[in-house]
């Protein structure tokens, strides 16, 4: 993991020194993008604007870059990428470590999460966890969301074991009762466990529960301030270009499926197709207007971060992102 991340910090680096140059047209912005996870439906929007070209056709040399030790946000910070896949639960914390980083937009309108279970535990709403094993990660917010579900729905919190979690594989975490429940992603994991793994499984989702939890942007795509400030322009082509390859993986998933694909072969072709089919839906309330963020969202997040001493009461939220650079009609 460390060899790869120096190799692909290196290659950022080359960035700056070399320009690429279209075949018949004027000289392309070598520009990079730094992935928050392995190559998946998330970023389906991504490779199928790389693969059609409309990154080129913006201007733009585009280098997608998979992540290593060091996340996208620190890179950003750092100078040494342009773009990064992240999370609203990365970004607050960065930017209060001085990170000056800033959402620039959405990629999926509403959060994804959910917790899951084998059907026969009998988990259908926040307090049956009550007397049952969370497999954690261990994080602070984790646990806030968890007790804050359970209470908010007339359980005992204090009833839930949290289990660290051993490995991320939860096909054997629930086949072998290492923990009743686990968060998982339901455009993946949920996919995957249930439809291509066979089990029977239910699933709370998280958006079903905004009267007690905040809903909040996962993933986002984020940038330095320092990129907004010196070439605001570029920011609004990579956006432009981008926009278009989500509108089109909307309209067409299988597209956005063998995109991903192509990049990355040893991916389940039938795990792609399947997760870009729900997710096509799901990326915006308004197919022609992808990426857009609220401010009502944001304060909500932070605001319960804040009141689980998560974040500093003083942190601004109005500059950790903004919607100035998407496209316009």
């Amino acid at each position: 993991m460390r060899t790869r991340l120096l190799a692909a910090v290196a290659s950022l680096s080359l960035l700056t020194a070399c320009t690429a140059v279209a075949a018949d047209g004027p000289a392309l912005r070598p520009v990079s993008v730094v992935l928050d996870w392995t190559p998946n439906t998330n970023h389906s929007g991504l490779y199928l604007a790389q693969a059609r070209g409309y990154f080129a056709d913006a201007g733009i040399d585009l280098t997608i870059v998979e992540p290593g030790d060091t996340s996208g946000l620190q890179l950003l910070a750092a100078g040494k990428a342009d773009f990064a896949f992240s999370v609203a639960e990365g970004l607050v914390p960065a930017r209060e470590q001085g990170a000056e980083v800033v959402s620039v937009a959405t990629v999926i309108q509403h959060n994804t999460s959910s917790l899951i279970s084998l059907t026969e535990t009998g988990l259908t709403r926040p307090r049956d966890l009550a007397g049952h094993s969370y497999g954690s990660y261990g994080s602070e917010l984790e646990e806030a969301l968890i007790r804050t579900l359970v209470a908010c729905d007339g359980g005992d919190p204090d009833a839930v074991e949290l289990t660290p979690l051993s490995s991320d594989d939860f096909r054997i975490g629930l086949t072998e009762h290492q923990f009743d429940t686990a968060w998982v992603f339901d455009a993946w994991d949920t996919i995957r466990l249930g439809q291509l793994d066979g089990l029977d499984v239910s699933t709370i989702p998280f958006v079903d529960h905004t009267d007690c939890i905040p809903d909040w942007y996962t993933p986002l795509v984020a940038t330095s301030q320092q990129h907004l400030d010196d070439d605001p322009e570029l920011v609004r082509d990579f956006l432009a270009a981008l926009t278009h390859g989500y509108e089109d993986a909307i309209a067409e998933p299988q597209a956005a499926a063998d995109a991903i694909h192509a990049a990355a072969p040893e991916i389940d072709p039938e795990l792609l197709t399947l997760s870009a089919q729900w997710l096509a839906p799901r990326y915006t309330d308004d197919p022609g207007h992808w990426g857009v963020q609220e401010a009502t969202v944001w304060d909500d997040f932070v605001g319960f971060l804040q009141d689980h001493d998560l974040a500093d009461a003083g942190f601004d939220t109005d500059a950790a992102w903004t919607d100035d650079y998407l496209p316009v009609d």
